[in-house]
């Protein structure tokens, strides 16, 4: 008998056939052949159905970004897709057979103790179990993953088991994640230490009598919004940097330094007395002394308290070493602004030669006008003082907009218009030239009121700042520019005469071309 499957040669007609052709011979030794034709379709169809479904799933397993694991009812392995294997390190090939505990080798990322079969557990239980946290997966290489997810039975309509399929992933890039933001959520992003949700919480935490003497420090970093003025953010972010290397390389394993916020750093110093705290300030003020920033010292100003009964509130505690710190800070932060204005006055001078030159003559005119004024000698010797630090503020400008020989633009124009505001917030930190402070800001408003960043005009423009507006203005015309040539000096005078009582104060302007620019002594500051 032969037998063969086929589809309907009629047009329009889609089913299928199997057709057995059967062979006889009859009484006269002649062949006879009986076909039997029935109409199969619906087995063909459900076969497909079949093939189609398991196509499916077969490329499903292949493509899923899970790792899948497929096992008998014995816990013996059929089936690995290419994820499972990659993470376990073993081929299809190979697993298939070996009971799922070998190939699926997991351990307790915290105990390091070897976990209960997740297969076999499935098997025993009939339920969908999941693994437990912080379970890792050991490769066939020694590998090790962090792995989450689940184990299934399989099982038949009846719900009886037949095997169990596990399907998992490596959580390597979640963990990751969940560290980092963990870290982040008590950490100062800047400094790398603690910030303060986890200093308030440690507090908490070791307030405890047997923590007991609990030492607290506070230290505030001197001259931050100097730095941050004189020479950007970026450098004052740096200069926090320093310090909590500072601070951290001066502390023991066991203490908590935690950046408080802004310029203040704390310290929680368990079982600590307060000679020991005196002797770890002392190592901090070393570290400072061996780091600087723009040729500037770093110092931090520290105090402290110690809680040494177990009645005693650490509140009040925090609060006494913060007003302990702020007593210190009252004459370390000035000594220590006034050395960094000098150190960033310098810096600019050095930078910038012409600046240096142009600063030294406008001392020395605007001295000599305050002179020909009659003003008293003290006001007289403060007006040289004003002419040299007049453009500090242009350390914060850029040297290619200081230098540049073209035509300025608008944004350029607006950064060089900072330079007196500048100077004024890096003068006001010092209590020596706050008022100082005052006359720089003021230097480039016009008598009119057109001038800048205030507008203020006539005698609301202190003298001093009138003085330096028309030495500084005279000296910029008739000295060489990167620009232009230095003009003559009845040119100048010229300029001066015309803008009296418009950018000028009319009776300085008198006065510098009558009584300075006639006397010698006067023609000599040039």
């Amino acid at each position: 008998m032969e037998s063969f499957i086929h589809k309907s040669p009629m047009p329009g007609i889609d089913r299928w056939f199997r057709t057995n052709i059967i062979y006889r011979t009859d009484c006269f030794n002649q062949k006879k052949y009986i076909l039997v034709t029935r109409d199969i379709t619906e087995k063909v169809e459900a076969e497909r159905a079949v093939y189609t479904e398991k196509e499916r799933l077969r490329v499903t397993l292949q493509s899923i970004g899970d790792a899948v694991i497929a096992t008998d009812k014995s816990g013996s392995i059929i089936s690995l897709n290419p994820i499972a294997e990659q993470l376990t390190g073993w081929s299809e090939q190979e697993a298939k057979g070996k009971n799922a505990q070998e190939v699926f080798h997991i351990i307790s990322e915290k105990t390091r103790e070897v976990c209960e079969d997740p297969v076999q557990k499935v098997l025993d239980s009939g339920n969908i179990i999941g693994l437990a946290n912080h379970t890792a997966l050991i490769s066939k290489d020694g590998t090790e993953r962090p792995i989450a997810d689940s184990a299934a039975p399989i099982k038949d309509e009846a719900g009886v088991i037949h095997g169990a399929v596990l399907v998992f992933r490596d959580v390597t890039g979640e963990k990751l994640r969940h560290e980092e933001i963990e870290y982040l959520s008590y950490h100062d992003s800047l400094t790398g230490l603690y910030n303060r949700r986890f200093f308030e919480e440690e507090l908490n935490r070791m307030d405890v009598e047997r923590n007991l003497p609990i030492t607290l420090i506070i230290g505030d970093v001197n001259g931050l919004k100097l730095i941050n003025d004189a020479f950007g953010h970026l450098v004052g972010d740096r200069l926090l940097q320093k310090a909590a290397v500072a601070i951290k390389q001066a502390c023991r394993v066991d203490d908590i330094v935690a950046r408080w916020g802004g310029d203040e750093f704390v310290i929680i110093l368990p079982k600590t007395n307060q000679k020991s705290a005196v002797e770890l300030m002392q190592r901090i003020r070393n570290s400072c002394t061996e780091a600087e920033i723009e040729a500037i010292k770093l110092s931090i100003s520290l105090g402290y308290e110690t809680k040494e009964k177990a009645d005693e509130y650490i509140s009040d505690v925090l609060k006494s070493a913060e007003r302990n710190m702020y007593k210190n800070k009252l004459q370390e932060s000035q000594s220590m602004v006034g050395s960094a204005i000098k150190v960033i006055h310098s810096t600019l001078f050095e930078k910038n030669q012409r600046e240096a030159e142009h600063s030294r003559r406008v001392a020395k005119i605007s001295k000599n006008i305050a002179k020909a004024m009659g003003l008293p000698e003290a006001k007289v010797n403060e007006m040289e003082t004003i002419g040299l630090m007049h453009d500090i503020g242009k350390i914060a400008i850029a040297e290619t907009i200081l230098e540049k020989t073209g035509e300025l633009t608008e944004e350029e124009w607006t950064e060089i218009h900072r330079h007196p505001e500048v100077g004024y917030r890096i003068l006001s930190t010092s209590n020596d030239t706050v008022e100082i402070a005052r006359y720089v800001l003021a230097h480039h408003e016009h008598f009119d009121g057109s001038g800048y960043p205030s507008h203020i005009k006539g005698e609301d423009i202190p003298l001093q700042a009138r003085i330096l507006a028309v030495a500084d203005a005279f000296d910029a015309l008739t000295s060489k520019r990167v620009h232009r040539a230095a003009y003559s000096l009845p040119y100048a005078i010229k300029v001066l005469q015309n803008n009296a009582g418009k950018q000028f104060d009319p009776e300085v302007v008198k006065i510098f071309i009558e009584k300075v620019l006639t006397d010698s002594d006067g023609m000599e500051s040039k």
